[in-house]
């Protein structure tokens, strides 16, 4: 037995992104090499840790701050780990040049 479901129109937008963001955000991604964590999205913040090459981590969220170069290329994009512990998005290997998690 099959039911029609009305849906407020876009509704199924919302679900999907939503369902797409929680997938991101459970998936574990390789820090390419060693790396300091900040207390922010740039280098000018506090360094609050250091994750080795291969270490592997959850990207909470992402945000721009300061652009830097790393092994995985130039980016912008910062990576939030942990409360108050950002690496840069050259650091990690998600596979991609944009964003794989949601914004902060």
């Amino acid at each position: 037995m099959s039911e029609n479901v009305i849906t407020p129109e876009g509704a199924e937008t919302l679900v999907a992104e939503a369902v797409v963001a929680e997938a991101a955000a459970a998936r574990t991604y390789a820090i390419a090499a060693d790396v300091n964590v900040r207390s922010g999205p740039g280098t000018s913040y506090s360094k609050v840790g250091r994750l080795s090459a291969g270490t592997r981590v959850t990207i909470q969220c992402q945000k721009p701050g300061e652009t830097v170069t790393g092994p995985t290329g130039t980016s912008k994009l910062w990576d939030r780990i942990g409360s108050g512990r950002y690496v840069s998005d050259t650091y990690v290997r998600t596979g991609s040049n944009g964003y794989v998690a949601p914004r902060c």
